[in-house]
C-alpha cells in the first residue's frame, strides 16, 4: 500500500465513522472507546488470519507428539494471541442488523479477554449498546461495515498507524481533554529522532504514557533502522498512568503496534511500580504542566525526586495554615529530576515542559543549575504555539545525555527555536512536516559530528527534486519547487555540512564566557541564545531616519482627521437625541 493509499483509507475510515457520531447516543467525547475498540476487534481478525495457515500446520505436526499443543497454545506463539470464533469479524458483521449486534460484539470482546489474559480489563464492553439507539437499531452493524473496508492483506505496521490516526482524531475532537492522552504523533517522532533509540536489550520508560505513543513511535524509528523482530523482542517498555480508560487505551495500542509493554495504573508522583532510579536507557513523556497538588512530605525523601533538589515555597506556612500539608508550589521540576534520575549511565531522555519551567527562579532555579553544572542536559528546544490540544503556548522540549558528562561537551549545550517551523493543519492547531522534522533532527545529527547525515539526507531530496513533477494540482503531491526548497533550506544554514551557529535557529552555549549559561543566569530558554534574525531593508542610517521622520508626519496627520471625525460624530449624535 502506497503513502497516498494509505492516506486516502484513514481519510475515508475516518469520514464515515464520524458521520455516523451524531446518532449514537454517547457525548462527543465517549465516542472515541468504541470505535478504537471495533478497530482492535479488526486487527485481531486479520492478524489471525494471516497467521492461519501457519497455525493450522504447527497445530497438526504436533499431534500426538510429547510437543503436543493446543490450537490456543499455537495460536499465541504464532501470533500474539489466540482469536476465538465468536470474535471473527465476518461472523459479527453478518450477522442481522438489530440491537442484538451490541450483544455480539460485548461477547467477542468478553472471549478475548478471557483467552488472553493480558488483555483482561482492557477491551471496551458495555458502551455497544448506547450504538443501537431505538430509532436506528442498525446503527452499530454500519459502523461495523466501514471497518470491514480495511483490506485483510494490510501489513500490522499500517494497522497501527490506522489507530494512531484514530487517537489523534479524537484527541483534536476532545480539545483539552483529549490532550491528555495523545502527544501529537509528529511532536513524538522528532523527540525519537533526536533521542536515536538503539537496537538490543533496551528498557524504555514514560511516567506518563498516556495513549503509548512515544513506546509506538520509538518502535517505529528502530524498524526504520532495520530492528528485526528477534531485536524488537529485546525492546520493553515500561509506562505509567494514573486514568483508568487511558491505560487502555495504551495497551490497545501497544498490542496494535506489535510493541512489547508493561502498563500500569498508578500517579507516578506517588508510586514507582517499574523501580525507575538509574535502570533505564531510554525516558519519553509528555507530563502533564504546572501541577500543583503534589504533598511535600509523601516525595521528599523519594529517590527519584531529591538528586538535584525539590522544588520548595518561598516561606513557611502561616499558623492558620498549618494543620493543611504542605504541597510542591509546581511539580515541572518534579518530573524535570524523575527524567534525570531514571536514566542510567548512558541512558538518554526527552519530555515535552511548560515554557515557564526554562527561567523558573526560585527553588526550581537551583534545581536548574545543579543539572546544568552536572552537564546531564544536551539540547533545548522551543516548539511552535498550537502544536498541542491542550497547550496553545509554546512548549519546550529537554534532552538529556548521562554519557554527555565523559566528553568535551559537558559544559555546553545545543539550543534550538523551532517557532517558526510548522505546517498548519488548521486555523487551531500545527503539525511538523516530515521534512520539517527531519531538517530539525539533521541539526542534532551535526552538532553530533555526524556529517553522513547531512549528505545523505541532501541526497534523498536531490532523488525526489529528480522524480517530481514541475506543477500538480493535487495539493498531497510534492513539486520539484518544495524540494528544492528543502535543499535550499539546508545549505543557506549549513553550507559547509558542518554544524555551526544560525541565528534565529540554533546556538551552542557555553557555561562560562560572555553570554554563556551562567551570564544567563541559568536560563534554558533558547530565545536567550539563539537570537533573532532581522532582515537588511538596504537603507542608510540618513534613509531609514527620513523613513522614520515620513512616517510620524503621516502618523499625527492620520490622528489629526481621527480627532476631526470624533467632534463631527458627537456632534450629530446631540442633534439626533437633543443631548
Amino acid at each position: 500500500m502506497t503513502d497516498m493509499e494509505l492516506k486516502k483509507l484513514k481519510d475515508d475510515l475516518w469520514h464515515s465513522a464520524d458521520m455516523l457520531r451524531a446518532s449514537a447516543h454517547l457525548a462527543a467525547n465517549k465516542y472515541g472507546q468504541p470505535i478504537l475498540g471495533l478497530i482492535f476487534l479488526r486487527y485481531a481478525d486479520i492478524l489471525f488470519k494471516q497467521h492461519k495457515a501457519e497455525i493450522a500446520a504447527e497445530y497438526q505436526r504436533k499431534i500426538g507428539t510429547r510437543a503436543e499443543k493446543t490450537m490456543r497454545e499455537v495460536s499465541i506463539e504464532k501470533c500474539g494471541f489466540y482469536l476465538p470464533e465468536c470474535a471473527f469479524y465476518d461472523e459479527i458483521n453478518n450477522a442481522p442488523d438489530d440491537a442484538n449486534k451490541a450483544t455480539l460484539v460485548k461477547e467477542a470482546m468478553e472471549a478475548i479477554e478471557k483467552e488472553n489474559p493480558s488483555l483482561s480489563g482492557v477491551l471496551p464492553k458495555e458502551v455497544y449498546g448506547q450504538l443501537v439507539p431505538e430509532e436506528e437499531p442498525e446503527l452499530l452493524s454500519k459502523i461495523i461495515r466501514v471497518f470491514k473496508d480495511i483490506p485483510e492483506n494490510i501489513s500490522i505496521d499500517l494497522f497501527g498507524e490506522i489507530y494512531e490516526f484514530f487517537l489523534g482524531k479524537f484527541a483534536l475532537q476532545e480539545g483539552k481533554d483529549g490532550g491528555t492522552f495523545y502527544t501529537p504523533a509528529t511532536v513524538v517522532r522528532y523527540m525519537v529522532e533526536v533521542i536515536k533509540p538503539e537496537i538490543g536489550n533496551k528498557l524504555f520508560l514514560d511516567p506518563a504514557c498516556g495513549s503509548g505513543g512515544m513506546f509506538v513511535q520509538a518502535a517505529r524509528y528502530m524498524h526504520k533502522h532495520n530492528a528485526t523482530a528477534d531485536d524488537m523482542m529485546k525492546f520493553m517498555c515500561y509506562g505509567v498512568e494514573k486514568e483508568p480508560d487511558t491505560v487502555k487505551l495504551a495497551k490497545m495500542n501497544l498490542l496494535l503496534n506489535n510493541v512489547r509493554g508493561d502498563i500500569r495504573e498508578a500517579n507516578s508522583f506517588y508510586a514507582d511500580p517499574h523501580n525507575a532510579v538509574g535502570r533505564f536507557d531510554y525516558v519519553m513523556a509528555n507530563p502533564p504542566f504546572n501541577v500543583d497538588e503534589v504533598v511535600y512530605e509523601k516525595v521528599k525523601e523519594d529517590a527519584r525526586f531529591n538528586e538535584y533538589g525539590i522544588p520548595k515555597n518561598k516561606s513557611k506556612s502561616s499558623k492558620k495554615d498549618s494543620d493543611k500539608k504542605e504541597t510542591i508550589p509546581n511539580a515541572n521540576y518534579l518530573w524535570i529530576s524523575y527524567f534525570a534520575t531514571a536514566l542510567n549511565a548512558n541512558g538518554r531522555a526527552g519530555l515535552v515542559m511548560a515554557n515557564s519551567a526554562s527561567d523558573a527562579s526560585n527553588s526550581e532555579y537551583e534545581i536548574r543549575k545543579n543539572m546544568i553544572e552536572a552537564g546531564i542536559i544536551k539540547q533545548m528546544v522551543t516548539l511552535p504555539s498550537n502544536m498541542f490540544t491542550s497547550v496553545t503556548l509554546p512548549a519546550t522540549l529537554w534532552f538529556f545525555d548521562k554519557s554527555k558528562v565523559d566528553t568535551d561537551k559537558k559544559d555546553e549545550i545545543l539550543f534550538v527555536d523551532a517557532r517558526n517551523i510548522f505546517t498548519q493543519i488548521d486555523r487551531a492547531h500545527r503539525k511538523f512536516s516530515d521534512e520539517q522534522i527531519k531538517n530539525l533532527s539533521v541539526i542534532t545529527r551535526l552538532y553530533d559530528g555526524d556529517k553522513q547525515a547531512f549528505e545523505d539526507l541532501i541526497n534523498e531530496y536531490k532523488l525526489m527534486l529528480a522524480d517530481a513533477p514541475e506543477t500538480s494540482e493535487d495539493k498531497d503531491i510534492l513539486t520539484k519547487s518544495y524540494w528544492q526548497s528543502q535543499i535550499d533550506w539546508l545549505l543557506e544554514r549549513f553550507p559547509d555540512g558542518e554544524y555551526r551557529d544560525v541565528v534565529g535557529l540554533c546556538k551552542v552555549a557555553k557555561l562560562d564566557g560572555e553570554d554563556g549559561i551562567i551570564d544567563q543566569d541559568y536560563s534554558l530558554n533558547p530565545g536567550r541564545y539563539v537570537g533573532v534574525v532581522i532582515e537588511d531593508d538596504g537603507m542608510t542610517a540618513e534613509e531609514f531616519k527620513a523613513e522614520m521622520i515620513s512616517l510620524n508626519n503621516a502618523f499625527s496627520k492620520l490622528n489629526g482627521e481621527a480627532h476631526s471625525l470624533e467632534t463631527i460624530i458627537a456632534n450629530n449624535l446631540k442633534g439626533l437625541f437633543g443631548e
